[in-house]
């Protein structure tokens, strides 16, 4: 039984983007095009060289941001908070995962490679409030962003958490190796499987899985 791989597991650790909702919804698309704007007008670039950009740096440094800040000194503070003025009436509440996320024994937390003010809307939108004992950001991990096993470490640190009896949902499998090698359980929320060393369990439907772990 799947209950029985996550029956040690104390803290549970929840990516927010694409994890807590659903790819569907395509929240994240309104993010990448201000990325796209906000690359165009501070770096004097047309559209597709900043498209080029903002996946490059994606791929190579785990977040645009990431890239901006090792190759271009940008500060994060101000990107960060342009690139998050969106419209969040896309989102729905899921009653479903909130009694799923509820269920769990033990701690529960977010940990995202946005901002914890942007989390708390998403949070908000999707009728999560309250559920969760904290929410980090990349401003917790020194904007360092995950896969970078270092951000992990910085963001559990701070919270206490034993990675041996923890588990870890993300909806990014590369972003899922670091807490393998700390000891966490790992579960990847996406449409599509990527099977790896890394990747203990896959779901396309979070709310369904942890029902399974609970009920």
């Amino acid at each position: 039984m799947v209950a029985q791989d996550f029956s040690h597991v104390r803290t549970w650790v929840f990516d927010l983007d694409n994890t807590l909702y659903p790819p569907a919804m395509r929240l994240f698309d309104q993010i990448e095009i201000r990325m796209t704007a906000w690359v165009m007008r501070e770096l004097g670039v047309e559209q597709p060289e900043a498209n080029r950009l903002r996946q490059h740096y994606w791929d190579l440094y785990g977040t645009t941001l990431a890239g901006l800040m090792a190759e271009h000194g940008v500060d994060p503070h101000g990107y960060l908070h342009e690139v998050h003025e969106i419209d969040f009436g896309v989102l729905a509440p899921d009653a479903q995962l909130a009694a799923g996320i509820a269920a769990l024994p033990g701690r529960r937390i977010v940990y995202t490679n946005a901002t914890r003010p942007y989390a708390e809307k998403v949070l908000a939108a999707r009728g999560l409030t309250g559920l969760f004992d904290a929410v980090y950001g990349v401003e917790h991990a020194g904007f360092r962003p995950k896969p970078d096993r270092a951000a992990f470490e910085t963001v559990f640190a701070a919270d206490g958490l034993a990675p041996d009896t923890a588990a870890m949902f993300e909806d990014d499998a590369r972003n899922l190796a670091a807490p393998h090698e700390m000891g966490m359980r790992t579960v990847h929320v996406a449409p599509t499987p990527q099977p790896a060393p890394h990747v203990h369990h896959h779901t396309d439907d979070l709310a369904a899985f942890l029902a399974r772990l609970t009920g």
